[in-house]
């Protein structure tokens, strides 16, 4: 049975959340920090890509009330919210408490 590798692509909003953590980042620990915290937030995605089965992670129930299913993974701080399309892994959210403890979606 052949393998089927989905890629990620990283919606418009989660990189925008991506930048807002970074620029967090950047007042805790320094810009040298804040770009490894963000690289490695990129390169936990590429789990999804080489995932041989249907999710990794579990279903995020802040989103049950959308159309699609969306799952979860926790890298150190983040919640990375994605989904699985057809052709592609989307990463929808990049959420760290820490910067709003209150909002979480």
């Amino acid at each position: 049975m052949e393998k089927t590798i989905r890629p990620v692509k990283w919606t418009s909003r989660a990189v925008n959340d991506l930048e807002k953590n970074f620029r967090f980042n950047i007042n805790i620990y320094g810009s040298e920090k804040a770009i490894e915290i963000a690289t490695k937030i990129r390169k936990h995605t590429e789990i999804l890509e080489n995932s041989d089965f249907k999710g990794i992670g579990s279903i995020d129930e802040d989103f049950l009330h959308l159309k699609f299913e969306y799952r979860k993974i926790i890298y150190k701080h983040c919640k990375i919210t994605y989904r699985i399309g057809n052709e592609y892994i989307y990463i929808n959210r990049i959420f760290d408490p820490r910067q709003n403890p209150i909002k979480n979606k």
